[in-house]
């Protein structure tokens, strides 16, 4: 309960520094953590990394993009975000069949996998996005 608790009080403050360029928090944060999973992802082909993907409404489409650099998806992924509003959900998603034993240590190149680690940095990218309002 107390993480819980902590949540709240650290949105809270997000919100109150952030009022009135919040899209643009939100876009930069979603962003950052959507860099994150790419460039922590395993590479082989550059299949893998070329499928994360930022979705509004689910489904299980993959593509045959191969992008060892990372660049492409994230690319991508900074065109898909421009149209995020506050309120609206967006997915970052990675619907290859090997995603989930990859995130489970699968690959020795990400034995921590990729979302779990970069839910764990989410904390840094939203200080860093709204530190930098201050400017």
């Amino acid at each position: 309960m107390a993480a819980n608790d902590e949540f709240r009080r650290k949105f809270a403050a997000f919100v109150e520094r952030a009022k009135g360029n919040q899209e643009l928090v939100v876009r930069k944060v979603s962003l950052d953590l959507m860099t994150s999973l790419v460039m922590k992802s395993p590479v082989d082909t550059g299949r893998f990394r070329g499928n994360w993907q930022v979705q509004y409404t689910l489904t299980p489409n993959t593509r045959e993009l191969l992008d060892k650099s990372g660049a492409a998806a994230i690319s991508a992924a900074r065109a898909g975000l421009q149209g995020l509003n506050i309120g609206e959900t967006a997915y970052l998603v990675n619907h290859l069949p090997y995603a989930i034993p990859l995130e489970y240590g699968h690959s020795s190149q990400a034995p921590g996998g990729m979302v779990r680690i970069t839910l764990a940095e989410f904390d840094q990218y939203l200080t860093r996005a709204v530190g930098a309002l201050k400017k």
